[in-house]
């Protein structure tokens, strides 16, 4: 059975609960805050999901808590389930589950001084709300994924009818959180363009493997216990297809804006022997953007939906793009850019206002905040069409001169501006935006 630990058991970061501006609304699945699987029969087909390529993984290959999921699967004849799983408490709560941290059931040397991330769902609840393609859509995007700034998908099984998946649990919490704790609840710029490299790299590689994710904010940008990001729920997300391309950048929106952080300038130079093979290696970029995919949905939350969505039309990648405009907007300044008194004010603002900056300069002659104000307003152009990123995605993002200095292939590898600090669990704070808490919406 799954149970409960006493709270003084637990040591993790400072903030485990997500806010409230999460895509999942805080009074749902309620039944599901205090609950045993003991009564229930687990399945005999309820086995982890295991793929076969999960042992492989590059970017977790060394991880000590994905180690003792493999190994725990490794014992067990039909895989993992829900009693070899130990809840600790709740944190967090949505639209279609529960998440709750937990460590799994002592079964080897080390296996419970590791902590997880479990989503209950209940199926019968997203039947009643005709939301189990979105439930559906997440975990098969979860199986897809293989990236330093992205969940691992660590195990998948079922009782009665609950669904569950875990995943890497982050003990930072969240950048809303975060950016609540800083000066004037803001981020420094050089944080803050910490943040949107990381973001930024994400986005390159969900696009590259034709996901678009349309849910970008700083509650779903989780802190990870080293400081670097990992991007969460992918229940609002579309799956097409992307070609990958190597094209050249001559015709790029932006030609001024060429510096070292293109994609073919993660190789050494040294490595091109031939002064014609360097040239056509510089002048080159990898390109994977899903342009052809399009979805009428209203999904989004209202600071961060884009005009055509504002205005129900339909819409495609350029949409993630927007939401890295607003995303940046808000680490530097503390607040969005069009936000209103109520949401649909919020939505008319996205549609008919111009981008304003503050009048007040972040720090006087700050070559960096220029940057950071031109990149805003390229990610914020209204027409999709000419958006920064709309035609080649992150490959023209990446040259902007806002990530100069930047190696964003190695930006895993960079120390980040705050690291999480251990301190014994007491109850949970969520910041909430002020006045009007936007909340995620989404109709089919």
């Amino acid at each position: 059975m799954c149970e409960f630990l006493p709270d003084s058991d637990v040591e993790i970061g400072p903030e485990i609960l997500n806010s409230s501006q999460s895509s999942m609304s805080s009074d749902s699945c309620s039944s599901l805050i205090r609950f045993s699987f003991e009564a229930l029969e687990i399945p005999t087909r309820s086995g982890s999901y295991l793929p076969e390529n999960l042992t492989v993984r590059p970017h977790r290959s060394s991880d000590s808590a994905w180690g003792a999921i493999r190994s725990a699967i490794s014992r067990r004849r039909n895989g993992l389930n829900f009693r070899d799983f130990r809840l600790v408490r709740r944190i967090g709560s949505g639209d279609i589950g529960n998440v709750y941290l937990c460590r799994l059931k002592s079964s080897g040397e080390g296996d419970e001084s590791w902590f997880y991330a479990m989503k209950v769902v209940d199926k019968e609840a997203l039947a009643l709300k005709k939301k189990v393609e979105r439930a559906e859509m997440e975990k098969r995007i979860l199986k897809m994924l293989d990236h330093p700034f992205l969940p691992t998908l660590y195990a998948e099984f079922e009782a009665s009818h609950y669904s569950c998946i875990v995943m890497e649990f982050c003990s930072g919490g969240n950048l809303h959180s975060l950016r609540h704790k800083q000066p004037r609840k803001r981020f420094s710029l050089s944080s803050a363009r910490f943040y949107a490299a990381e973001v930024l790299v994400a986005l390159e590689y969900l696009h590259m493997m034709g996901i678009i994710y349309r849910d970008l904010k700083p509650e779903n940008v989780l802190i990870r216990s080293d400081g670097h990001i990992m991007l969460s729920d992918f229940d609002l997300s579309l799956l097409s297809d992307a070609i990958p391309a190597v094209e050249s950048p001559d015709s790029s929106p932006n030609p001024t804006a060429i510096n070292s952080s293109s994609a073919a300038s993660c190789l050494p130079y040294r490595l091109f022997r031939s002064q014609k093979v360097r040239t056509v290696a510089m002048n080159r970029q990898f390109v994977a953007e899903p342009v052809s995919a399009r979805s009428s949905s209203f999904v989004g939350t209202h600071e961060y939906v884009t005009p055509e969505v504002a205005a129900g039309k339909s819409h495609g990648n350029a949409v993630d793009w927007w939401a890295l405009g607003i995303f940046v907007y808000e680490l530097i300044y503390g607040r969005t850019p069009f936000w209103g008194h109520t949401n649909e004010a919020t939505l008319r603002n996205i549609v008919k206002n111009p981008l304003i900056f503050p009048k007040e300069s972040l720090a006087s002659g700050s070559e960096l905040e220029v940057y950071a104000r031109d990149l805003i307003s390229g990610l914020l152009d209204k027409d999709p069409a000419s958006r920064l990123g709309s035609r080649r995605g992150a490959a023209d993002v990446k040259r902007h001169p806002f990530f100069k200095g930047l190696n964003l292939a190695l930006v895993r590898s960079y120390n980040p501006p705050e690291i999480p600090s251990l301190r014994r669990v007491g109850p949970s704070l969520s910041h909430q935006r002020k006045k009007n808490p936007s909340t995620a919406f989404d109709y089919f």
